[in-house]
């Protein structure tokens, strides 16, 4: 198919743009469609090779603009003309499933709902949270010594991640509910990416409106409780909160924050906790070093303030959240008619960066398609190149504010993880990843683990474990 261009929009400064707008077709858009969940990064990379950073593109009823690459990011996650709405593109994608989340807000309700949780992950109460995390950590991980066998990383993670989001967030054990509310979940999410969305029995769609109710029955029972009580928690926190005239969330707005802030708080970590777990197995020498400076720490839990001081774990995390963001793909919707790159662009278009791709510009990363965490210490700093080359917690007012927990958590589960458990996949093995919507293993990603260490409940009486020796240097690299 030849590329084609659209004539020239006029600019809200009344100026024609001088060049005209590279457009793909709608066949091709089709024949994407099906590409779009498993492998988005393939199709990206076609169409930015073919058209370049601006492409438009009619997308079943409405216009499509895609925009590559850092300063593009800049552009649309900044948004210092305010042209754009997250509400309105998230609306589209999720709004029946995650009604009314922080991230389906803009302006001053934005700003409003944003102030009252950021309250939940200031750096005291964030602190609070590790030392209660480090328990639910060791007492998880624990049980993984009986689960050598037959043993999946991706479902194990979630468990694990919902039941400390279920302690930290809401202050109860889900116990036996766990795998029910991990469902719930699941199938949200997965609804969030549904072609078909009607309420018929047997469609993906259905199944994530059915999650999405029960969770606003688990939720909605215990709100006049919570009201009345002085929980110190998230969820008690919301239902007591008000705003500077004295108003509070109505019963409908503390449901709304908890279902997304508990499926933001568990799924998006355990896809982070499941691609670094796998490339630690990938690169044995990697996952020893990470293992020696933890051990070198001589303590069982991992402090608040020594988060920072685990160098060669901050370096796989950021390696692995470039190879794998969490959220492949960052939507708005154009409220008017805006220039960007020397194009006038038309208004009431989905218009979307994505991390996923700029992550593996090879402009801009040496050899992208190699796990390479050295690329992020200080004598290369290749993400320092430009300010949104690195972008796996969004940007601008709308930039992840459960960052910082998401982070802690990660290291948390990993310090904790090579200290009691060495890991490898299966021979001749590759993790089958799909991005959309967020990005996990197909199958879950079988695992061959090993015990190490003394269990927690001997610890006292053993001695250390020995340090280990260091693994080969050379690293393995991935194909695509």
């Amino acid at each position: 198919m030849s590329q084609s261009e659209v004539p020239a929009l006029r600019s809200d400064a009344g100026r024609s743009a001088s060049r005209r707008v590279p457009q793909a077709g709608r066949v091709e858009f089709l024949l994407d469609l099906p590409r779009m969940r498993a492998d988005p990064l393939s199709v990206w990379e076609r169409m930015y090779e073919r058209y370049g950073p601006v492409v438009l593109q009619q997308a079943g009823p409405m216009k499509a603009v895609h925009l590559f690459g850092p300063q593009a990011n800049r552009f649309l996650l900044l948004d210092r003309e305010e042209i754009f709405s997250a509400r309105r593109s998230w609306d589209l994608i999720m709004g029946r499933i995650f009604s009314n989340g922080l991230l389906l807000k803009d302006g001053a309700d934005h700003r409003h709902h944003r102030k009252i949780m950021h309250q939940a992950f200031k750096t005291p109460v964030l602190r609070e949270y590790s030392a209660r995390m480090n328990p639910l950590v060791e007492r998880g991980l624990e049980a993984w010594r009986t689960r050598t066998r037959g043993f999946l990383a991706f479902p194990a993670f979630k468990e694990l991640t919902l039941d400390i989001a279920a302690r930290v967030f809401l202050g109860i054990d889900l116990g036996r509910r766990v795998k029910d509310m991990n469902r719930a979940f699941e199938d949200t999410v997965a609804a969030s990416m549904s072609l078909l969305r009607f309420r018929i029995p047997g469609l993906e769609f259905y199944r994530g409106l059915r999650g999405r109710e029960m969770m606003i029955d688990f939720f909605g029972k215990m709100i006049a409780e919570r009201r009345a009580g002085d929980g110190q928690d998230m969820f008690s926190q919301l239902c007591r909160a008000e705003s500077e005239d004295g108003q509070k969330f109505s019963d409908t707005e503390v449901i709304d924050h908890m279902i997304f802030l508990m499926m933001a708080a568990h799924d998006t970590t355990t896809s982070t906790l499941t691609s670094m777990t796998y490339e630690l197995a990938r690169n044995p020498a990697w996952q020893e070093r990470v293992r020696e400076e933890c051990r070198a720490l001589g303590t069982d839990h991992l402090a608040y303030e020594d988060l920072d001081r685990l160098e060669n774990t901050r370096l796989v995390l950021n390696e692995t959240l470039r190879r794998y963001p969490p959220l492949s793909t960052i939507p708005r919707i154009s409220t008017r008619e805006f220039e960007f790159g020397g194009y006038a662009l038309p208004a009431d278009a989905m218009v979307s960066c994505y991390p996923l791709h700029t992550h593996h510009m090879k402009e801009w990363w040496s050899e992208p398609y190699r796990f390479d965490p050295e690329r992020f210490s200080e004598g290369r700093a290749e993400h320092e190149q430009h300010t949104h080359l690195f972008v796996p917690f969004s940007g601008g007012v709308h930039m992840c504010l459960g960052m910082r927990f998401a982070e802690m958590q990660v290291r948390q589960v990993i310090f904790q993880m090579v200290r009691k458990f060495r890991w490898r996949t299966p021979d001749g093995y590759t993790m089958p990843v799909q991005q959309a919507p967020i990005s996990k293993p197909m199958d879950g990603l079988p695992l061959v683990i090993e015990a190490i260490g003394v269990p927690a409940k001997r610890a006292g009486k053993a001695r250390s474990p020995g340090r280990a020796k260091a693994g080969p240097s050379r690293r393995s690299r991935e194909s695509r």
